[in-house]
C-alpha cells in the first residue's frame, strides 16, 4: 500500500449478504493507473488465505476492464468506473487461463465443478458441471479447450472438450 493513498479508493467485494468478514482474511493492494481517469486503490478481500489459491492481475478482453484474483475471488473491475464491480459467482476460481475463440479473446476461469468464461461483453459463457471435484485443464487446442473431470462411481478421471465460443461441451466425469 503506498504511503499516501490517492484520493479514489474502492474496495471489493461491495456489500453482500454472507461477505461482511472477508477483509478479516486478507486483502490484495492493487494501485491502478487507468489510461483514462485517475489513479485509484482496489481493496480486494481474499477469498481463502490458502497459498494454493490463485492471485494475480490479468488484462480482460474488454481494455477498459482488469480483473483482480485474490486467494480465489474474482473480481472484474472497470477502470473507467471502478465503482462497478462484477463479482464473478464462481467461488473459488482455482485456475485463470487466457484463450482465445476465433476472434474473441476470453479469460477462462476453471473451479472445482465448472468453468466460464469472461469475453469483451461481459459472461460469454459457464459449462455444465464437469467433475464430482476437480477439474484438471490439459489444454487449449484451437477453439477447444481440453482436460479432465473426477467421476464418482467409476473413481477415475473422465475427458471434456469445451467449444470455446460458446461454452458447449462433450464428457467429463459428472
Amino acid at each position: 500500500m503506498p504511503m499516501i493513498a490517492p484520493a479514489r479508493q474502492f474496495t471489493y467485494p461491495l456489500q453482500i449478504a454472507g461477505e461482511e468478514d472477508a477483509l478479516a482474511r486478507g486483502a490484495m493492494y492493487v494501485l491502478v493507473h487507468p489510461a483514462a481517469g485517475a489513479t485509484f486503490l482496489a481493496t480486494c478481500a481474499l477469498g481463502f488465505s490458502s497459498a494454493a489459491m490463485p492471485s494475480g492481475i490479468w488484462a480482460c478482453p474488454n481494455p477498459d476492464e482488469i480483473c483482480l484474483v485474490a486467494g480465489g475471488y474474482a473480481y472484474v473491475v472497470n477502470t473507467a468506473r471502478p465503482e462497478s464491480c462484477v463479482h464473478l459467482a464462481m467461488r473459488p476460481v482455482v485456475e485463470v487461463l487466457e484463450a482465445s475463440a476465433l476472434a474473441e479473446k476470453l479469460l477462462v476461469f476453471a473451479g472445482f465443478h465448472r468453468l466460464m468464461a469472461w469475453g469483451a461483453k461481459g459472461l460469454a459463457w459457464e459449462t455444465r458441471r464437469l467433475s464430482w471435484e476437480g477439474l484438471r485443464i490439459e489444454r487449449v487446442e484451437g477453439d477447444s479447450l481440453r482436460g479432465f473431470g473426477w467421476n464418482l462411481q467409476t473413481d477415475k478421471e473422465a475427458e471434456f472438450v469445451v467449444d470455446l465460443r460458446t461454452g458447449e461441451c462433450v464428457g467429463g466425469g459428472f
